[in-house]
């Protein structure tokens, strides 16, 4: 392997790795919020969330660079805030990817935290427990598998992104190249053999992750069976 091919899965796995870390910080109280929130318009934002599992990646990494760009108001605050540009960065490519990733962390946990079900975390409230005592010592437990599916969708997901990331990052060496958009690279040049090397690492990562998340469950099915 090549050290740029090298250099843009170290970025792969780097943006992976950041994006799941905030999903899991943001994506919780969402999912929470829609697994025990009783409000009107609980279906449409469900819908929103999940948009991303149906939107193709260019049309929502075209909107997203709109967005991030110069002219847009999430570009002008970043400058505003930080001096640098948005788009064309790899701060740009982390926040395309945890709007892209979201549902991929937000379902599988509201599925986890409904399966739970509210009288348990009623009866911990009763007995004199804190919310947040309640949340790590009954809600993860309970729910680990829930979120370790969270985890390996969410960075199995983000480490083979290609549209969104091409939209809002372009193709900047060391900056903005992953390892996705090295492939296209490889076959555009015809180096076909440097192509299929980064691609069986994809591939055959993420076959490992699926195959994590399906064994998990089917313990799960087992055991409640």
């Amino acid at each position: 392997m090549s050290e740029a091919d090298l250099q843009s899965l170290l970025l792969s796995l780097r943006l992976a790795a950041l994006t799941t870390a905030l999903l899991l910080l943001f994506g919780t109280p969402v999912a929470w919020w829609l697994a025990f929130g009783r409000f009107r318009w609980k279906p449409l934002v469900e819908a929103v969330v999940a948009l991303p599992l149906v939107l193709p990646p260019t049309v929502l990494g075209f909107y997203l660079l709109l967005a991030m760009g110069a002219h847009g108001f999430l570009g002008r605050g970043w400058m505003a805030l930080t001096g640098e540009p948005l788009a064309f960065t790899f701060s740009g490519l982390v926040a395309a990817s945890v709007l892209y990733s979201l549902p991929f962390v937000v379902q599988p946990l509201q599925a986890s935290f409904e399966q739970m079900g509210r009288p348990l975390l009623e009866a911990a409230w009763s007995l004199g427990s804190p919310p947040w005592k309640t949340f790590f010592n009954t809600v993860l437990p309970l729910c680990r598998r829930g979120f370790l599916s969270a985890l390996v969708l969410a960075f199995a997901h983000t480490l083979g992104e290609f549209g969104v990331v091409l939209m809002v990052g372009g193709n900047i060496p060391g900056e903005t190249r992953v390892a996705s958009i090295a492939i296209y690279d490889r076959v555009e040049s015809m180096a076909y053999g440097e192509a299929h090397r980064l691609s069986l690492l994809l591939l055959a990562f993420s076959f490992l992750a699926l195959l994590m998340v399906y064994s998990i469950n089917r313990r799960k099915t087992s055991r409640h069976g």
